[in-house]
Formats: C-alpha cells, structure tokens, sequence
C-alpha cells in the first residue's frame, strides 16, 4: 500500500500518538442520507422497536436489558434495520483510503467488521470507565507490555455528526504499560474528572471530523444527557491477521451477517470483498466446535 500524497504522515503520526483526527470522510451529497438513518435509528432504539442497543449501567458485551436507556446502537447495517446509508458510506471509497493508509494494506484485504452508532442517553449522564478494548485492567505490566506488543490488524474509530467531546485518550499509551498513578485512575472506578488520569486529553470532533485509535490506547468517554451526540462507531480489519481480531469482534454476535438478506444489501465489489473476509475469518474462529462466545472485558 502506498500511502497518498493527501494523507503523508498519517500513518507515522497514528503509530506515534495511537490516534489521529481526519476532517472530511462524508462526502457532503452523503450527508444528509446519513443523518437522517442515524435519527430513524436512535428513534427506534429510544421507542423500544430495535433490541441491539448499548445499555446504560453496561459498558462491555453482553450489554443486556438491565435499564431502558442507551448509549449506543448496534449492528446499522442490518438489513433489519433497512437503512442503506450505512452500509454506503461504511464501504465508500473516501473512507476507506485512510483505512487502507492506516492498516498499510490493500482493498483486498480489507476485513469488514463492526459498525454502530453512539448517542445521548436521555435519563441521565453516563461514563465509560479508562480501558484498553482487548486488555483487562487486573492484567500484570508483564501482561500488558506482551499484549502491547501484538498488532491487531485493525483500526477503529469515531466519526462527528454533531459536536462531540466526549472521548479522552492517553497519548502514546497504546505502546507502554500503565504507570502505576495510571493504574490507580483504570481500577474498574468510573473517573469523576477523566482528565485527572496522568497524560490525558479530552478529545473534541467537530460535525463531519473523524478520530481514528488504537483499540489499546488508554482511554475513557462521558455521556452528557444533555448534549445530543450521533457519533458513527466502526472498526474495520486487515486478513494479514488471520483470526487474531475474532475474540475482541464475535462477541458482538455477527451471525446475522453471514445471511444472504445481509449480502444483498452491499452495494459494491469491495464492499463484497469485505464481508468475504470476515466470514472467513468467522468460519476459520469456530473450528473445532469453537462457538463459545469470549468475551474481552468485564462489566
């Protein structure tokens, strides 16, 4: 993968940092497409017609049923969900040429994963312990440097449809074991003041801007009840990878997208490509009777 002239030094500023913000990934004839699927879908999650949802008072998988409010809506691209906006711009090309930068890969081995989207609560604020997504917070500095150490061939991020401030980040922290004042602020506690964790910053996206981090960055995130928030939330993987990314992306349950009704609704080779990918990768996971659900972290 050659990286373009438009995005030169990406990729050494997201490997240095563990994040960095791109402007301008919704085409702007893609917009309002966009923003109203994300109102139909927060309407429906909000009205108790569509189940997969992030639950307040549940950080992690499984999210369950414990309270009536939500922080997030899963799986947009469902075909349930019948909004084919989401699936557009998750296979655009203006997309995924900074995937592809990032991953240092090719189209072809693109690995089509998780896509939802992050709203307001409406009850209450709600916040997100400090975490890394596929390491838990009682492991060793022994454990966490070894699992630093491994590349998850695969890039995450958030993209704005309205002001957002609600992520914090650790800069650098996706190479390096916590501090152990780093440890005391990850302990499983909810931060009352984020910022006091050692090294954080508070992450600001204005509408259309995107944050792409390292799934193992320290980081955290407050939910204010008050401010609306449609933020699209999505991972994408690199095959390279083989099944390294299946613990931390099958516990969000993906068999729906091993259906044909999910099939017709991608509307491009690429994007076909893609759910190829992960349906290996799926299949390669669940040999030898493999179909426990593991999930990465705790609630």
């Amino acid at each position: 993968m050659v990286e373009s002239a438009k995005y030169s030094g990406l990729k050494e500023k997201y490997e240095r940092d563990g994040y960095v913000i791109v402007p301008d990934l919704i085409d702007p004839a893609d917009w309002a497409d966009l923003e109203g699927a994300c109102e139909r879908a927060v309407s429906r999650t909000r009205e108790g017609a569509w189940r997969y949802r992030r639950t307040v008072g549940r950080q992690f998988p499984p999210y369950g049923e414990v309270d009536p409010d939500s922080w997030g809506v899963q799986h947009i691209m469902h075909p349930e969900m019948g909004e084919k906006a989401f699936v557009r711009w998750y296979t655009s090309t203006r997309l995924l040429e900074v995937v592809k930068v990032l991953l240092g890969c090719e189209e072809s081995d693109l690995q089509m994963e998780l896509f939802n989207v992050l709203i307001n609560p409406v009850s209450h604020d709600f916040a997100l312990r400090w975490h890394r997504d596929d390491i838990r917070e009682d492991a060793t500095t022994e454990e966490e440097q070894k699992a630093l150490d491994i590349w998850h061939f695969g890039v995450q991020w958030n993209t704005a449809l309205y002001i957002d401030s609600c992520l914090y980040v650790v800069p650098g922290s996706h190479k390096i074991p916590r501090t152990d004042e780093q440890r005391v602020n990850s302990s499983g506690q909810v931060p009352e003041n984020p910022l006091d964790m050692p090294g954080s910053i508070r992450v600001t996206l204005q509408p259309g801007e995107s944050v792409f981090y390292n799934q193992n960055i320290l980081h955290c995130a407050t939910y204010n009840s008050k401010a609306k928030r449609a933020t699209l939330h999505a991972c994408i993987g690199d095959t390279k990878g083989g099944t390294t990314r299946a613990r931390n992306i099958l516990q969000h349950e993906l068999d729906w997208m091993k259906g044909e009704e999910f099939a017709k609704t991608i509307p491009n080779e690429v994007g076909r490509g893609m759910l190829k990918n992960l349906i290996r990768m799926y299949d390669e996971s669940k040999k030898d009777g493999k179909d426990e659900i593991v999930y990465s972290l705790k609630n």
